[in-house]
């Protein structure tokens, strides 16, 4: 029976199909990391692992394309978007800490705070400040 994967896994099988990528030699492609044959036993590992977590071929190569090892996919992944366990509504209460008043789950809405404009700086239509004109230098100039 194969064990569960964990996020750690994961990350790792990640990791081991961006670094351990194919490059073209006169004998034929080798693994660019370890010069072994392509694909290595780490980058089959992290195809194996990548598969069983549900990615097909199509997302694994844009994964290998898009270079970075340390790329976040989430866990449990799906390919719509998160799963419904790990919603905001659907997060166990943590114990030790109240909830806060008003709050049934997630984080609350936030509004933008007004900008305060400083004196002699008068707003556009597009909401750039524009200072107004300078007639004397703010600072005494060196003779």
């Amino acid at each position: 029976m194969p064990a569960p994967l964990t996020p750690e896994d994961v990350r790792l099988a990640v990791r081991a199909v961006v670094v351990h990528t194919a490059e073209e030699w006169p004998t034929g492609p080798l693994c660019r990391n370890d010069g072994a044959s392509y694909p290595c036993r780490l980058h089959r590992w992290g195809r194996r692992v990548l598969e069983a977590h549900g990615l097909n071929e199509r997302q694994i190569e844009a994964l290998i394309r898009h270079g970075n090892p340390f790329v976040h996919v989430p866990f449990p992944f799906t390919a719509t978007g998160p799963s419904p366990a790990r919603t905001a509504g659907a997060r166990p209460a943590t114990t030790g800490y109240p909830a806060p008043a008003g709050r049934t789950g997630g984080l609350p809405a936030r509004q933008q705070a007004a900008r305060a404009v400083p004196p002699g700086v008068r707003p556009t239509a597009a909401g750039r400040p524009v200072t107004a004109p300078v007639t004397a230098p703010r600072w005494p100039r060196a003779s």
